[in-house]
């Protein structure tokens, strides 16, 4: 008897229905600990000790004041930007088996080093940078953005009982503001209503239970970022002041007070506080990007992307601590490569490759590159044939299940591949013009020299900014640490 072929359409399709029985799940997994951290009380910072010595952990030495995560949103294939192999151009009947990389390799400012092509000014500064090639995530059975998205950022694995803090939570909570004025963690770039996978978004692009005033200020178009950090139009500064009093007044008197503990209250009062004192506060022109050189915002201007490389270029010298740009994760377009994965992967060069290099140059020339630490990172890397890596059993979720590329549709790196990607960092306390980790140049493109896990990535992160890997809080009578249990190891080889 003889099996009918699914059409495209109807994978497709059934992609569609794994994935929403999948985040559906998550959320409901999520929801009690996001409905918990509002009745949290107040977050007690603990010091691990050091069981072989016997004494309390230190913080270490920072290496770096500011942070900027450059993030790839969706899943950046490695082998199409930092880590390409054997290069394979488009041809009807080019086994997909085949495709290594879609794009030939070009050289960089360092010998060993060479990058994709497209990203021709990135490759001028990679003498700044340092370049990890053998960064490994976790098998977490099906392989969902929200998942794996959560995880990196957050270095916890949902579900948890706790609703876990972002990492610029965390350094906003531990380090305080550079600037009392400026807000400590700002998100540029992400979309968090409208499209896609907004509430899964939400559920980590959060404080946790660290409290309001450590949580993001959202700026998904930075074009419009100045209006922001501005009364609302025709309202007077009098006017502004007693509707902010008011305001206060309601949050202080909310009859609800059993859904919301007293120290989440007065953090949620601290952050309308914090606000307000940056609306009247001279520093609130870091947020107008049309206040730079017509020049310099050229060169930034090739997206929205772009443009938020440029005003976190401004809100870091102004004083910001953490602040993440992203290319914006919407389920099947940017990285998300599940279809066209070729010429999608060509416009994102476009897009990222100028700002990158500029900013990466604007922050040297101003002074800033060597106490801000720029980290490049992604989700996960792609690959034409494997899912997951070697041995798992993921749910393969590729659009085009062919064994031959027939058309340009079918041309690119269309799976997720958790097995080996690729991380950049620049300054901050990092060598310059460093590879450090391996991938196989042939199928399967694992690690296989100084894998550098997510916890591990971390620690190293929260090592540079002066915050030991094993600093903790209490939160409802349990530890909770910035790296999972505190194990996070800090890859030392990376520092200068």
């Amino acid at each position: 008897m003889n099996r009918r072929t699914k059409s495209a359409a109807e994978l497709s399709a059934e992609k569609k229905t794994i994935e929403v029985t999948e985040r559906r799940k998550f959320l409901k997994e999520l929801s009690a600990a996001s409905a918990a951290a509002w009745m949290a009380g107040t977050p007690t910072q603990i010091f691990a000790k050091d069981d072989a010595k016997h004494e309390t952990i230190k913080q270490p030495p920072a290496t770096a004041d500011s942070c900027i995560l450059i993030w790839m949103a969706g899943g950046m294939a490695a082998p199409e930007t930092f880590d390409p192999k054997k290069y394979a151009p488009y041809r009807v009947g080019l086994p997909v088996g085949d495709m290594l990389s879609t794009f030939d390799a070009i050289d960089t400012s360092v010998d060993n080093i060479k990058i994709s092509s497209g990203l021709e000014h990135v490759a001028k500064v990679m003498d700044r940078a340092t370049l990890i090639r053998s960064a490994v995530q976790p098998d977490l059975g099906s392989i969902l953005h929200s998942r794996h998205q959560y995880h990196w950022h957050t270095g916890y694995v949902p579900p948890q009982t706790v609703a876990c803090p972002h990492l610029g939570a965390w350094m906003a909570k531990v380090l305080g503001p550079r600037n009392p004025v400026m807000p400590p963690f700002i998100n540029i770039g992400q979309r968090l209503e409208g499209v896609g996978e907004k509430e899964e978004l939400k559920a980590f692009t959060t404080s946790g239970f660290f409290g309001s005033e450590f949580g993001p200020m959202n700026l998904p178009y930075p074009e419009n970022a100045a209006e922001s950090v501005r009364p609302p139009k025709g309202m007077t500064g009098e006017r502004f002041s007693r509707r902010n009093q008011l305001f206060k007044k309601l949050v202080e008197q909310n009859p609800q007070r059993e859904y919301i503990s007293d120290y989440q209250q007065e953090s949620l009062l601290r952050s309308v506080d914090n606000a307000y004192r940056l609306l009247s506060s001279k520093d609130k022109d870091a947020f107008d990007i049309t206040l730079e050189p017509k020049e310099s915002r050229e060169i930034y201007d090739t997206g929205r992307f772009g443009r938020g490389c440029l005003l976190a270029r401004r809100l870091v010298e102004s004083g910001a601590r953490f602040v993440e740009v992203t290319t914006e994760y919407v389920p099947f377009l940017h990285w998300d490569t599940h279809a066209n994965g070729h010429e999608t992967t060509a416009r994102l060069h476009g897009e990222i490759d100028r700002p990158i290099a500029q900013l990466i140059l604007d922050l040297e020339q101003r002074g800033l590159l060597d106490r801000t630490l720029v980290v490049i990172a992604s989700e996960f890397s792609r690959d034409a044939i494997i899912e997951g890596k070697p041995g798992s059993n993921a749910n393969d979720q590729a659009t085009f299940k062919v064994e031959t590329v027939n058309e340009p549709k079918h041309y690119g790196l269309h799976r997720h591949f958790t097995g080996g990607s690729s991380v950049v960092m620049f300054g901050g306390g990092m060598k310059s013009g460093f590879l450090y980790g391996k991938t196989a140049d042939e199928r399967p493109l694992i690690a296989i020299e100084n894998p550098v896990s997510v916890m591990d990535l971390h620690a190293t992160i929260m090592t540079a900014m002066g915050i030991s890997p094993r600093t903790g809080f209490l939160t409802e009578g349990r530890p909770f640490y910035v790296t999972q249990d505190g194990k996070g190891k800090a890859v030392q080889e990376l520092f200068a």
